[in-house]
């Protein structure tokens, strides 16, 4: 599996590291799966987390050097309702080749859930659901 993480994710992950995101990336560090996240997925998070949590960041950067960067492809398909800022997400999940796109933003996501007709095949989940189907 290919596995790529979002930017709410990154920030739930460092917030908590004894939560169910830090528990994916350490499945996907010990080599169950291929760990993705794009250069603005890491901007984003970081730049919340300076903001809110500044404390999380020793931790943001010691999760994220276990995760392959990758810059979106701006050519890909990607779903018609995403905005432009989750679009380039979903792009950059298509240039990693992704299986799925883990995230917590229910709000632009949330009708993307678990769909088998995306664009590149990319099924996008939650942390739970994503646990649960393994």
């Amino acid at each position: 599996m290919r596995v790529f993480l979002d930017a709410n994710f990154l920030f739930t992950a460092a917030r908590n590291p004894g939560g169910k995101a830090a528990f994916v990336i350490e499945l996907g560090a010990a080599g169950h799966f291929h760990l993705f996240t794009s250069d603005v997925a890491l901007d984003e998070a970081e730049r919340n987390l300076a903001a809110k949590y500044p404390e999380s960041i020793p931790f943001f950067s010691d999760l994220a050097q276990q995760i392959t960067s990758v810059t979106a492809d701006v050519s890909a398909a990607y779903p018609e309702s995403l905005p432009v800022k989750d679009a380039v997400i979903f792009q950059a999940a298509v240039r990693c080749r992704a299986t799925h796109l883990l995230t917590g933003d229910l709000r632009h996501f949330g009708p993307l859930m678990n769909r088998k007709d995306l664009p590149g095949g990319i099924i996008i989940q939650t942390v739970a659901e994503f646990l649960a189907a393994m």
